[in-house]
């Protein structure tokens, strides 16, 4: 048996490959960030020959840096942003449009017309997901209508789509020669077309869209013992190994984090934020604005599903503090000019750039800095930022609770804003429960590597997976329930000023 598992991770600002070994220890990785292409206020798109050919390089100096080859390698797993789209010509290979990316809100009219009409509430029952300009199926319907010639190609069976692991899946698998048109439950359950009781592409939800169903990959178990494919000799790995796990990111994280029974929970901290709840092979609808999502599915076992809170912005807006407004170098040097001051000075920063996600769902949202004084200076600003972070993260707490019934004992996290001590002090702090972090933090592309591990019997189960887990810091909160409360209510002043900025028609 090979000793290894590698793992894409293919994410919103860069893509990485790690490689581990049994005791889901890293071994070798690299990354490389991809160009952020803003053609139009609200548009964010990504060039996915960009991605494939950072994808292809990232494989080959992680396996050099190792000095493996792919006999090494029991096995592949992928992980991706979810709901940014692609769609290609099956036999040229060659992308019709840019991806667009998640976080682009140029379908905000979709959306909207679908809410107006009494479709959208067909799409929270079938898809458990409410019409938002964050899911795959308006993005498709977009390009279908704006880009000349794909509806025709689409028809004729040409044109076809994924999320950015099917992209990554085909051209892994050969691409124009024999590539593989496969995703998996947990990205299929973010296009808003997928019934989450059949987990699969449902007619009438397509019809919405009008997107024809030869479009759509076929969709597979995260971990898929008949494996999707199988990498080519002439590809990046140079050799052929089983392409056996497949996860959305934020669902790779929870794996990651071994969160496999209902009741345990996860944040990760990326370029948003994303909380996911296990609720077990149980439907949990929300009725408090979260998501109903596929948590994963190991081979024919019962999908276990998950209520999940998406936040659009939250390491993102460290960036905007880097490369919009320059007031720091770096995303380290955040904690440390937050760290001048004792709070934030009243200054509440809500980073609404691409409307609100949950538990708001506000498209009309448009980011405020409030509270400023002359008093005031970059460091209340730099922890104002932080401190969005963590009270976004309890907005989405607050719901889960309202839904599930289960408050939270501890709160497990993962990301690169963990690295911020800071950040995670403020977390407990506004929470008011202990937060936990793995030695492991990057998560989410160990989460791809357990899929694919299980899949070919690299590990036996997720008990072997559980034994890997262990903490390596721990945040108590120190805040009074008065402070946290007084916090908290001027946070929801403050969101309360965000929202009928744009007019969504």
């Amino acid at each position: 048996m090979a000793d290894f598992v590698g793992a894409v991770d293919q994410g919103t600002t860069s893509t990485r490959f790690m490689i581990f070994d049994h005791g889901g220890n890293e071994v070798a990785k690299h990354q490389l960030e991809h160009e952020q292409i803003l053609p139009n206020p609200g548009w964010v798109e990504h060039n996915p020959t960009e991605i494939w050919e950072r994808t292809r390089a990232v494989i080959e100096t992680a396996m050099g840096k190792a000095n493996l080859e792919a006999s090494d390698l029991a096995a592949l797993g992928i992980t991706n942003q979810r709901e940014t789209t692609v769609v290609w010509n099956r036999r040229t290979g060659r992308p019709y449009y840019n991806a667009i990316v998640w976080q682009d809100t140029r379908t905000d009219r979709i959306a909207s017309a679908l809410d107006r009409d009494g479709r959208g509430d067909v799409i929270r029952k079938k898809a458990g997901l409410p019409p938002a300009t964050y899911f795959s199926g308006g993005k498709i319907q977009w390009i279908l209508e704006n880009v000349d010639g794909v509806r025709e190609a689409a028809e004729a069976g040409d044109a076809i789509f994924g999320n950015t692991d099917t992209w990554l899946l085909w051209n892994l698998t050969g691409g124009v020669d024999g590539g593989v048109h496969v995703t998996d439950p947990t990205n299929a359950s973010r296009t808003m077309l997928m019934n989450l009781e059949t987990l699969d592409w449902d007619d009438e939800l397509l019809s919405f869209f009008q997107i024809p169903r030869q479009m759509l990959p076929r969709i597979r178990p995260s971990s898929n013992p008949d494996f999707y494919g199988m990498t080519r000799a002439h590809g990046p790995i140079g050799g052929e190994i089983p392409l056996s796990g497949d996860l959305g990111d934020q669902q790779a994280a929870t794996v990651g984090q071994v969160c496999f029974d209902a009741g345990e929970a996860k944040n990760t901290y990326g370029t948003g934020n994303f909380l996911l709840l296990n609720t077990g092979t149980e439907l949990v609808r929300s009725k408090n604005g979260l998501l109903t999502t596929v948590c994963y599915q190991f081979g024919d076992q019962q999908p276990v599903y998950a209520l999940e809170g998406s936040i659009a912005v939250t390491g993102s807006a460290v960036q905007w503090l880097r490369d919009q407004l320059g007031i720091i170098s770096g995303a380290s040097e955040s904690e440390s000019l937050a760290r001048q001051v004792e709070d934030n000075g009243g200054v509440y920063f809500v980073p609404a750039f691409s409307g609100l996600f949950a538990p708001y769902w506000r498209s009309d949202a448009r980011g405020a800095i409030v509270g400023l004084s002359r008093y005031n200076t970059n460091a209340h600003l730099a922890r104002a930022t932080l401190e969005s972070i963590c009270y976004q993260t309890r907005d989405v707490v607050e719901a889960m609770r309202q839904d599930s019934g289960v408050a939270l004992d501890v709160l497990r996290v993962d990301g690169g804003i963990t690295a911020n001590r800071l950040c995670m002090e403020l977390q407990a702090d506004i929470l008011g429960v202990p937060v936990s972090k793995p030695v492991v933090a990057e998560t989410t592309a160990l989460g791809a590597a357990y899929a694919a591990g299980l899949a070919v019997g690299f590990w036996n189960s997720t008990d072997e997976l559980r034994q890997n887990w262990n903490e390596d810091e721990r945040w108590e909160p120190r805040w009074s329930e008065e402070q946290r409360e007084k916090g908290y209510a001027g946070w929801k002043k403050a969101v309360s000023r965000t929202l009928d900025w744009v007019d969504v028609d």
